[in-house]
């Protein structure tokens, strides 16, 4: 089982236009509600993917009702055997089982909802696509304020879990309420429980989470170039991982993925840019990755995959999902460059 956790979660809405045009109404052509925020995005990918997933967070008021109720619609019915209760359909490789990262996605697998319920209203994010450009808009609320107790129960739910998770994804904004530190303690959490941990983030949650070793961050050009003050992309990413990071995935938006990790240092890049919408193409990534590492894939293959996930997703005419033919067709094209690690 693989563990997400969204402490801001959100209701996302797409609209889509026509034609985007400033001071001016619109007449929305296109609309669509989904569960969101980071870690609900990681979720999903993982589920396509064949990975069961438990995610948690924070859930609460009007909203979050109808998160939660979108939320269990993501969660196949699956087939059992009767004499044994126990779910018929294929799902992800274990680990030790030869894995490949070309091979055929297996059927989808169950999300689980592990939300602590808040007495605040659960934010919506608003994304306005421009069909004519391809553009986004993104509107985002800030949360809902959280208690301590809130918190508190947050973190007796998450102890649990990490008892039964491969690996966890750490992901998103801070709400209201939440001290700064918050991804740190629980990176210290699932290092101590032995689970590896991902932590995406931004600001200043993400210099206090990566003080606390997490096994892997993924920061874009910009959240990076913030963290270290480099807008170089292999300067700054070893620049982050000399901070705590044992390894640093930095998303370069068209251009790839560069990794460098206790193993070596790749760069990832999908055959051509492609035009689309980008939202949850990160996401995506966070989910190759995970994936990858649960199922024991070698790094080059981990991040052909999170890198042809992202692309797919950009391709995706709906935002945070990925068009899985594209997927496909996309994995084995994927270039990777193996780079010399830096002189000593």
């Amino acid at each position: 089982m693989i563990l997400t956790v969204t402490l801001n979660t959100a209701l996302d809405l797409t609209y889509g236009v026509p034609e985007l045009v400033p001071h001016a109404s619109h007449r929305v052509s296109e609309m669509s509600e989904r569960p969101g925020g980071k870690g609900l995005n990681v979720a999903r990918v993982l589920s396509a993917l064949g990975h069961r997933t438990v995610v948690t967070g924070f859930a609460g008021g009007a909203t979050g009702a109808v998160l939660r109720e979108l939320l269990a619609d993501l969660s196949p019915q699956e087939p059992t055997d009767p004499g044994t209760g126990s779910p018929d359909t294929p799902h992800a490789p274990e680990p030790g089982t030869a894995p490949s990262a070309t091979a055929p996605t297996p059927a989808p697998a169950p999300v689980t909802d592990a939300l602590v319920t808040v007495a605040g209203n659960t934010r919506r994010t608003i994304a306005v696509v421009d069909r004519a450009t391809g553009d986004t808009t993104q509107l985002n609320e800030p949360g809902p304020l959280v208690t301590a107790d809130e918190w508190a129960a947050l973190l007796g739910r998450y102890e649990e879990l990490l008892a039964g998770a491969d690996a966890v994804a750490l992901c998103g904004s801070l709400p209201p309420g939440i001290h700064v530190g918050a991804y740190a303690e629980l990176v210290r959490s699932a290092r101590t429980a032995g689970v590896p941990v991902l932590l995406d983030t931004s600001g200043e949650p993400l210099r206090r989470g990566i003080a606390a070793r997490p096994d892997l961050i993924k920061p874009n050009a910009d959240e990076l170039a913030q963290l270290t003050g480099s807008r170089e992309p292999m300067r700054a990413t070893r620049d982050a991982r000399r901070r705590g990071a044992h390894g640093v995935i930095a998303s370069l938006g068209p251009d790839g993925m560069l990794a460098v990790t206790p193993d070596g240092i790749w760069q990832a890049a999908p055959p051509a840019r492609v035009p689309g919408n980008p939202t949850g193409a990160g996401d995506s990534a966070v989910a190759g990755l995970l994936s990858g590492l649960v199922e024991g894939l070698s790094w080059p293959d981990r991040l052909r995959r999170a890198v042809a996930l992202s692309t797919a997703t950009v391709l995706s005419p709906t935002a945070g999902d990925f068009d899985r033919a594209a997927y496909e067709e996309l994995l084995p094209r994927v270039g990777i460059e193996e780079h010399a690690p830096a002189a000593r």
